[in-house]
């Protein structure tokens, strides 16, 4: 066992990987074809926020954009994971968003550009505390959900998603090997909406965990 403390992972952790397009009603509502393999980005350990501490609008985007999604921890390494054995892998969870700077992100794929400018920046990645295995035992079927100034705007449930946790560690781990303290963001359901400085987003498992952040604009 590693002397590192797993509830603290993003203190440690070298890399969150990202799938993006996981649920279909989301790849539909950006006009985005549903995939036939997982989409995957990077982020880096940078892009970790916690409660606390705001969210960030990059100084290049007038249109960022929240996603709410399930994070699996990874608890133990590996590379060519099986998916019979993947979830022994999984060390729990936390609750993220993937903050996405939108208009960014469509001149990057309309140029044929990587995402980095529209994913990866500065706590582009907010976290709710670490959640242990046992307390989901089934990450298939949860419900997800996030508030924008106290609107609904986001609500959908795991069982939707287009690859299953274990398939995504067999997928990942045959191109990247995953590592103790990595984060997999697992894609969001539909509803991802702009969001402005001064918002206060919640975000929430049911019955599991909730989370608070405001949108704040950087002074250089």
């Amino acid at each position: 066992m590693s002397a590192r403390n797993i509830a603290r992972f993003w203190e440690w952790g070298k890399k969150i990987i990202c799938v993006g397009r996981n649920y279909a009603d989301h790849a539909i509502e950006l006009k985005n074809a549903i995939p036939s393999e997982p989409v995957l980005f990077l982020k880096p350990p940078s892009a970790y926020v916690r409660e606390g501490s705001p969210i960030l609008l990059p100084f290049y985007t007038s249109n960022l954009h929240h996603e709410v999604e399930l994070g699996v921890v990874i608890g133990k390494g590996g590379t060519a994971i099986p998916q019979s054995s993947a979830m022994e892998h999984v060390a729990g969870y936390v609750l993220c968003l993937d903050m996405t700077a939108r208009d960014v992100q469509d001149e990057c794929k309309s140029k044929g550009l990587p995402w980095t400018l529209a994913k990866a920046f500065n706590t582009s990645c907010p976290i709710s505390d670490f959640i242990p295995k046992e307390k989901i035992p089934d990450p298939g079927s949860i419900n997800l959900w996030l508030k924008v100034n106290h609107i609904v705007k986001q609500n959908g449930s795991t069982s939707q998603m287009i690859f299953s946790i274990p398939y995504l560690i067999n997928y990942i781990s045959q191109i990247i090997s995953l590592e103790e303290g990595d984060l997999i963001l697992t894609g969001t359901p539909k509803g991802v909406s702009s969001v402005q400085e001064q918002d206060e987003l919640q975000a929430g498992i049911d019955g599991i965990v909730t989370m608070t952040f405001k949108v704040d604009r950087k002074s250089y």
